[in-house]
């Protein structure tokens, strides 16, 4: 009885937070797992008493044609990325391998191979508690919240978090959304943004149950400036605490359980 009351005590208080959630997190259109974490230190260190990131690279290397005039380099808007750093996409949304979030229709090539990476990852490295995408990566994570949803993935996660998202309009990605994932979420997006316009992120966000919604006034980025910490704080506080006192009632059912098999 005192065991239980202990546990029943420590479940859901700061002082039981020791260990953070580990999260994995999914680069956008263009860049990489190393430019990705460049680019969201201010963010890591705003959550980084509740949780760790791991960074990886989308499998599928984007080819640049260095040429003013081709039509592909006109379609595909400049992210700050430098020309000389590796660019890698999730999938491509056009036979000519290449992609462009407000694009309709279209296949989705090279999606299955990245689902089988994060498949890969999560058994070499996981698991992990969540997801964070920017970008192509948060429709790729929107992709996934839908696939783990309908069972379908060989993996399980409990939150994401969705900078910049929208949902893919290739043809083969048509079939998601029907239902609304219930899945904690939190959507980041710029009211200026003009990759991802805000009424594409608005719609993603319509696709979870009680998202949770953060807007900024820039564009197409991951913003961490003060008036986002008390927001981003308080999501990340609340998964730490919501997984540790999971795993502490079933701490409380095991013990319950040995205790009455022993009479």
């Amino acid at each position: 009885m005192d065991n239980n009351r202990q546990i029943e005590q420590k479940c859901c208080t700061e002082d039981s937070m020791s260990q953070k959630l580990k999260v994995l997190a999914i680069h956008g259109y263009r860049q990489n797992g190393e430019t990705f974490r460049a680019k969201t230190g201010s963010f890591r260190k705003m959550v980084h008493k509740w949780a760790q990131f791991t960074y990886i690279t989308a499998p599928h290397k984007v080819i640049l044609v260095d040429d003013s005039n081709d039509l592909n380099k006109c379609e595909e808007p400049d992210i700050g990325q430098s020309q000389d750093e590796e660019q890698y996409g999730w999938f491509f949304n056009r036979d000519d391998n290449t992609f462009r979030g407000i694009r309709k229709g279209g296949p989705a090539i090279g999606f299955e191979e990245s689902v089988k990476l994060i498949e890969q990852i999560f058994t070499e490295e996981g698991p992990f508690d969540g997801l964070v995408g920017f970008s192509q990566g948060a429709c790729f994570v929107g992709l996934l919240c839908d696939l783990q949803q309908r069972g379908l993935t060989k993996f399980n996660f409990g939150f994401a978090v969705l900078a910049s998202g929208f949902k893919s309009g290739s043809l083969p990605h048509l079939k998601y959304y029907s239902d609304r994932i219930n899945l904690p979420s939190l959507h980041i997006f710029g009211e200026n943004d003009k990759i991802i316009p805000t009424e594409m992120s608005e719609a993603l966000s319509n696709s979870f149950e009680d998202p949770v919604i953060v807007r900024h006034p820039g564009g197409h980025y991951l913003p961490a400036s003060a008036a986002q910490k008390h927001q981003y704080q308080k999501f990340f506080k609340l998964q730490l605490l919501q997984k540790q006192c999971k795993e502490q009632q079933v701490e409380k059912s095991v013990y319950t359980s040995s205790e009455t098999a022993h009479g």
